[in-house]
C-alpha cells in the first residue's frame, strides 16, 4: 500500500523521529545515498512560483540518483484544462511520485486519492509539512533536544504555522504563538494541535502580545504577513501586524543566544528587520539548506 506525505497531523511521533534521524544521516553522508533512487522519477506540479521547494526537490532527487520533472502552470493547468483526477491517474502511469505545490489543500487530497503513487505536499493553503519537519530538525540539530526549549512564533496564523504547530505538539516542543486578533490559526486546527500536545506533554500557548511571546524564548520564528494570493488585503494586513515585527527591541526580551528562524522568502523591513535576519543569531540559511536534506529523507521513505 502506497504512503503519502500530506500533513504532519497524519504522522505519529515514531514517523517523525525516523524522518529526522534519516535527515541527519543523509546530510552527513551524501555519497551513501547517491544511487538510492536510481531509475526513479518524480513530477513537481507547481501552481505557485518557488525557489527553495523547487530547487531542493529537484537537486535532492538528482543527488539520490533519480530524476525530477518540473510541471508548472503552463504545462498543467490542474483543475482547469484537466481535472485533478485525470492528472493523478495519468502521471501515475509515468512517474514514481508527485510533489504538489497548490493553492487549495483539497487539490493535494484529491491527487493523493486518485494517484497510484506517493504524493508529497510541497505547500498548500492549509499546510507546509516539509517546512515544518525541516524546522524541527534544525532546532534539534542546534539544541540536541526538544525538552526545555521554547519556540516562539510571532506573526500570521498561516500554513507554515499550522504545520509547525502540529510538529511541535507531536514532539513535545513548547510553543508560544503571538498573532493579532483574527489572524490566529483556525480553531479546528488549534484543537488538533492541543490533542497532540496533551499526549506529548508540549505546552502550546496563544498570545496577542509579541513581547510576552518573545520573553525568555530560545527560538523566535516569523513569516511573511502577506502570503501569495493575499495581495488584495496587503494594506489591511500590514496595519494589523505592525506591532508584530521581529526587530532588535523584541530580540532583547529573548534569551541572549536566541535563534532566529524564517522559512523565506522574507519581506525585509516588514515582519523582520535586516539587523535581525542578518545577525549572528539568525539560522535562516541553515533552514533553507536543511529543506533539501529533509526532503531527501521523505523521498527515501516513500520511494525506496
Amino acid at each position: 500500500m502506497k504512503e503519502d506525505f500530506i500533513s504532519i497531523e497524519y504522522l505519529d511521533e515514531r514517523d517523525i523521529s525516523d524522518i529526522l534521524d534519516l535527515t541527519g544521516k543523509v546530510k552527513s553522508d551524501r555519497s551513501k545515498y547517491a544511487a538510492a533512487l536510481n531509475g526513479k522519477s518524480i513530477g513537481l506540479i507547481f501552481q505557485k512560483p518557488s525557489n527553495r521547494t523547487r530547487v531542493s526537490f529537484e537537486i535532492g532527487m538528482v543527488q539520490l540518483g533519480g530524476h525530477a520533472l518540473y510541471l508548472g502552470p503552463d504545462e498543467i493547468d490542474m483543475g482547469g484544462r484537466e481535472s485533478v483526477k485525470d492528472v493523478a491517474c495519468v502521471l501515475s502511469r509515468y512517474l514514481d511520485g508527485i510533489v504538489a505545490r497548490t493553492y487549495k489543500h483539497s487539490d493535494v487530497i484529491e491527487l493523493a486519492l486518485y494517484a497510484g503513487i506517493p504524493v508529497i505536499n510541497g505547500l498548500s493553503d492549509r499546510a507546509h509539512p516539509c517546512q515544518a519537519l525541516t524546522d524541527i530538525f534544525t532546532i534539534k540539530e542546534r539544541f540536541g533536544t526538544f525538552k526545555g526549549i521554547t519556540l516562539s512564533y510571532i506573526g500570521d496564523g498561516n500554513n507554515v504555522l499550522n504545520s509547525l504547530m502540529f510538529a511541535a505538539a507531536k514532539v513535545g516542543l513548547d510553543m508560544r504563538i503571538a498573532a493579532p486578533g483574527g489572524y490566529e490559526p483556525q480553531k479546528e486546527l488549534i484543537g488538533i494541535a492541543n490533542k497532540f500536545a496533551r499526549i506529548s506533554g508540549a505546552r502550546i500557548s496563544f498570545l496577542d502580545d509579541p513581547r510576552s511571546a518573545a520573553k525568555g524564548a530560545d527560538v523566535i520564528y516569523t513569516d511573511v504577513w502577506v502570503s501569495m494570493g493575499q495581495e488584495k488585503d496587503s494594506a489591511k494586513r500590514l496595519k494589523a501586524f505592525k506591532a508584530f515585527q521581529v526587530n532588535d527591541a523584541l530580540m532583547k526580551l529573548a534569551k541572549k543566544d536566541c535563534l532566529v528562524m524564517h522559512c523565506l522568502p522574507a519581506h525585509r523591513g516588514q515582519e523582520i528587520t535586516d539587523s535581525v535576519i542578518d545577525s549572528r543569531n539568525s539560522i535562516v540559511y541553515d533552514q533553507a539548506e536543511n529543506r533539501m536534506h529533509t526532503e531527501k529523507a521523505i523521498l527515501l521513505r516513500l520511494l525506496r
